[in-house]
């Protein structure tokens, strides 16, 4: 007698939003609708469009960070609603406070500034109808940034911090790239390297494969869990840096 499989608890859609094509997720129970978007930064029809077409109730928005094309729509998101802005980190307000002065300078004229209704913290939790998501501080692409991760269903929303071969950028004001290696292999690969990730840019990976071969935080680059370290190759740091 074959074993039935149980039904997933929660479904996914990524939709890219802006001219900077950032993937927010759309996150839902399958039993209740009840769903959260992660990062929305704008397109705020199309959001909702989603999540009618879906036939989910959005109840949460949860941000990683405050850049604007992470954040830009969830003052929008919170208006249609009345659902809580949550996260990211506190030390992220500061672009928060700037979503509309940020979109001036690339053009992008719906993104309102917002204060979230709570702001998270490392180790804290988060729930969606009954499913639990964890939360990591992971400065450095931002000194707020947060990354959300389902440990049931070996998923993580990990912003800018990782990308599918590259590493968010640290040139930004407060940026710190040393913190932002520290962040992936102190926060990041503990979770596990089947752990799949969907990136704030691009398309998704695990934590495996990136410690594989990602030019900026594979084991033989970092020494991580006592590889011995290579010397860096700048020319594939260089070709793979993310630019947005």
């Amino acid at each position: 007698m074959s074993e039935t499989q149980s039904p997933p608890k929660l479904e996914i859609r990524i939709i890219p939003v802006t001219p900077l094509q950032q993937n927010t997720s759309m996150i839902w129970s399958t039993e209740t609708h009840e769903g959260v978007f992660v990062d929305p930064g704008g397109d705020i029809d199309r959001l909702m469009g989603a999540a009618e077409h879906f036939g989910v109730k959005i109840v949460a928005v949860w941000l990683t960070h405050g850049h604007l094309d992470h954040a830009g729509a969830a003052a929008a998101v919170a208006e249609r609603t009345g659902c809580p802005v949550i996260g990211p980190h506190k030390d992220d307000q500061w672009l928060l406070d700037e979503i509309e002065a940020q979109g001036a300078r690339y053009g992008i004229t719906d993104g309102k500034n917002v204060t979230p209704d709570r702001y998270l913290d490392d180790g804290d939790v988060l729930d969606l109808a009954g499913n639990k998501f964890g939360v990591a501080h992971c400065p450095g692409h931002t000194p707020g940034h947060v990354v959300i991760y389902s440990e049931e269903g070996a998923m993580a929303f990990v912003g800018d911090v990782l990308f599918r071969g590259s590493v968010g950028r640290t040139d930004f004001p407060r940026g710190n790239h040393q913190q932002l290696i520290d962040s992936i292999t102190g926060k990041l690969w503990p979770l596990g390297d089947q752990m799949r990730f969907v990136p704030g840019h691009g398309p998704m990976s695990t934590f495996g494969q990136e410690r594989k071969d990602n030019p900026f935080v594979a084991d033989v680059v970092t020494g991580y869990a006592g590889t011995a370290k290579d010397d860096v190759d700048v020319i594939s740091q260089r070709l793979s840096k993310r630019w947005t």
